[in-house]
């Protein structure tokens, strides 16, 4: 680790000397892009982060939000908050994917703990290289293993989430993990120290020499040799342990004994407590061998930056400091007072023999936090792509579509997630969105996230336009109304003008679809440098959406033969040529075509909102979202071995009628076509595509041909991913 030269002359001039190494260190992992944000916080603030909902937004450890008033019957007395968090473990997915994977998980549900909540729910949003090369399925089988290890064992459902396959990910994979937390006013709360005189209190697991200098790992381009080399910059998790302080910090906020919390993550200890008392404009005075330690002979460096897992520091009161050894004790947890809140600098001071003790860092907590100077990088507009079309038989082109790992089924990851466990899961993965019960006010909570890189690759802002546009349809198809959401914005090295190009047109576009749906980004995570010697990632910004709804229940995605009634399609069929942009499509992924992307609906935010309320319509038999494989895939997946769909498209482009991806269209089987058509009327066009049948087959008129698929052979077509690694 070392500290860069001008970083370190804005150092020298604030302290009026050079700094001690453990200071160096120390700004060096707090400035770095992973913790500072010195390439996207100026950004940022194109996000629209405020509500009469959001009750703690974006630099917390998690966003808080309120539920609205429920017209269900709860069981609780106060208005019920939700957490929301997300967090990326990349790099150290790429080095070791197991526990790169697992300490992800880790690391944000004790974010979720730090604010007094109770974790509820977990998604994963997975991207690798291609799908038939040997590296891309060793990392997903290791990073599923991890994820699925981490969070069975804790007792955290992995509810949703998403998995893709691109070519730009061979060198460098994605892991961004989302959590959701339940908690109350009464409960919540905060990382900003409150007293000084306070006690900080460090709670967990002891403190070893793994995950040192993550944070500054996290901030660079990965070396062709990092699976060897960055080894000892991967934490290592103790998901048994997680359990233990996640039910330790339950009793600690139920008898109110934690004034401010925040867990250890990036930069370790020196980052949890800095940032603590930086939020709350003091100082700290910490005694660095009083932490309790796993490893001999540890130095105050490795003490201050060590990454290991499973721990959280708390600001106690003096009077509770014996109680909350208690309650650690009780869940065979270490437990270490290190130290207190003070008025005055951020001191840490280490006692390596008996009389020896050494000050190894005194600086101001705010500049230690807040002082790192933002990057000011040149920007080049993205490219906007030729139309190449491929002439492909229909056929043929389903066949490909439905088989390619991006849109086939991905049984294979979430049937290794306890999804139910908690028992709150009304509707788990699988479906378009998750739905989660929340009794305490007798609302589901619907959740959607993911991204398409096949679309933010070819169209940067217009892509995170319809990943907005997307997530907010699939809680919409469940009957659920967009509440908030967070981000995870992922980018390749901004300092190479066409990746910032591509990364700030992803920020915008997200940021403006957001805005126009009412949808508050409450809270997020950045990761750059996702550069290999394999190129740069594609942007890719994860999001993470929950929506609310009264009751638990929800249409499903598979139509009903008994339910009868017409098939319907909202929104754009692109029956003519000039109607359909295959950019960004799976069709033209699989044979190598291009295009430019799909105008978006006119107006997206009266479509979330009507397809919500028609989904709970009684006469509402099923419902679907139409994006990723487009129509074709859509239908495919309503179709099971008791219900088929005969349909017709009267068109002259069945390429761009089966296979564009505009998002912002549903298929809604319903037994009360003309409300629907009434519904939507000035919002999206309606068409008629034909009706349920109770023969299990998928019979498609398509211009002047038909395409004839039975249940088993879409199973069979999509089950791409279980045949290879089963």
């Amino acid at each position: 680790m070392s500290l860069a030269d001008s970083d370190r002359e804005l150092v020298v001039s604030e302290l009026g000397r050079e700094p001690t190494p453990a200071e160096a260190a120390l700004f060096e992992n707090l400035w770095s892009e992973h913790c500072a944000y010195r390439s996207s916080r100026p950004l940022l603030s194109a996000f629209e982060s405020d509500g009469e909902q959001v009750v703690v937004g974006p630099g917390d450890d998690a966003a808080v939000v309120a539920l609205p008033e429920s017209d269900g019957e709860g069981e609780g007395d106060e208005r019920t908050y939700v957490t929301m968090g997300i967090e990326s473990h990349n790099h150290p997915s790429y080095v070791d994917p197991f526990d790169g994977a697992a300490t992800g998980v880790g690391g944000i549900v004790r974010d979720t703990l730090s604010m007094g909540a109770y974790p509820i729910a977990l998604t994963d949003s997975l991207y690798f290289g291609e799908f038939d090369r040997e590296h891309s399925k060793y990392l997903f089988e290791g990073v599923v293993e991890g994820i699925s290890h981490y969070g069975n064992c804790i007792g955290v459902p992995t509810v949703g989430g998403s998995v893709d396959f691109h070519p730009d990910y061979e060198g460098n994979p994605l892991v961004n993990v989302a959590c959701v937390g339940l908690t109350n006013e009464e409960r919540l709360v905060t990382a900003e120290a409150q007293e000084p005189g306070n006690k900080l209190v460090l709670v967990g697991n002891a403190t070893g020499r793994d995950g040192l200098g993550g944070a500054s790992f996290a901030s660079e381009d990965l070396a062709e040799d990092a699976e060897t080399e960055d080894r000892p910059a991967v934490q290592v998790g103790d998901p048994y342990a997680e359990k233990l302080l996640i039910e330790a910090n339950e009793v600690l906020v139920e008898e109110g004994l934690v004034e401010s919390a925040r867990d250890l993550g990036a930069a370790g200890l020196g980052g949890a407590s800095s940032e603590m008392v930086a939020k709350g404009g003091l100082g700290a005075h910490i005694e660095l061998e009083r932490v309790h330690q796993r490893e001999p002979n540890m130095n105050a460096l490795e003490i201050l930056l060590a990454e290991s897992q499973e721990r959280m520091c708390y600001e106690i009161e003096p009077d509770n400091v014996d109680r909350v050894r208690e309650i650690a004790e009780r869940f065979d947890l270490g437990c270490s007072v290190i130290g207190e809140v003070t008025d005055g600098n951020y001191v840490c001071t280490f006692e390596d023999e008996p009389g020896d003790r050494e000050t190894v860092v005194d600086v101001d907590a705010h500049f230690l936090g807040e002082g790192a100077p933002m990057n000011d990088l040149a920007v080049d507009e993205p490219a906007q792509p030729d139309t190449d079309l491929p002439d492909v038989d229909p056929e043929a082109a389903v066949d490909a579509v439905l088989s390619s790992p991006n849109t086939a089924s991905k049984r294979w990851v979430y049937r290794q997630y306890d999804h139910e466990v908690g028992v709150r899961t009304s509707v788990g993965p699988g479906d378009d969105a998750a739905i989660v019960a929340i009794r305490e006010s007798g609302q589901g909570l619907a959740i959607s996230a993911g991204a398409a890189p096949n679309w933010t690759s070819v169209a940067p802002r217009e892509g995170a336009r319809a990943i907005a546009l997307e997530n907010a349809t699939n809680v919409a198809a469940k009957g659920a109304t967009p509440l908030a959401a967070v981000d995870c914005l992922n980018g390749g090295n901004p300092e190479k003008p066409d990746v910032y190009g591509g990364f700030t047109a992803i920020v915008d576009g997200l940021a403006e679809m957001c805005e126009t749906l009412s949808t508050p980004v409450v809270g997020g995570n950045v990761s750059l440098y996702n550069d290999s010697a394999t190129g740069p990632i594609p942007p890719t910004p994860t999001l993470a959406l929950v929506g609310v709804k009264d009751g638990y229940d929800a249409p499903p995605l598979s139509v009903d033969a008994d339910a009868g009634g017409e098939l319907l399609l909202v929104g754009d069929l692109g029956l003519e040529s000039s109607d359909a942009r295959l950019g960004g499509s799976e069709y033209l992924a699989r044979f190598d075509g291009s295009d430019r992307f799909p105008a978006l609906p006119d107006d997206p935010a009266a479509f979330v909102e009507t397809l919500a309320t028609v989904a709970n319509a009684d006469a509402t038999a099923a419902v679907h979202d139409v994006s990723h494989g487009g129509l074709a895939v859509s239908l495919a997946e309503m179709v099971t071995d008791d219900a088929g769909l005969a349909v017709t498209l009267e068109a002259d482009d069945p390429a761009g009628a089966l296979f564009h991806e505009q998002p912002g269209r549903a298929l809604i089987q319903t037994g009360a076509p003309e409300d629907v058509r009434e519904a939507f009327a000035g919002v999206a066009p309606v068409v008629s595509l034909g009706t349920v049948t109770d023969d299990g087959t998928l019979a498609a008129s398509v211009g002047d041909r038909t395409i004839s698929l039975e249940a088993a052979e879409i199973r069979d077509l999509r089950s791409t991913i279980d045949a290879e690694l089963e």
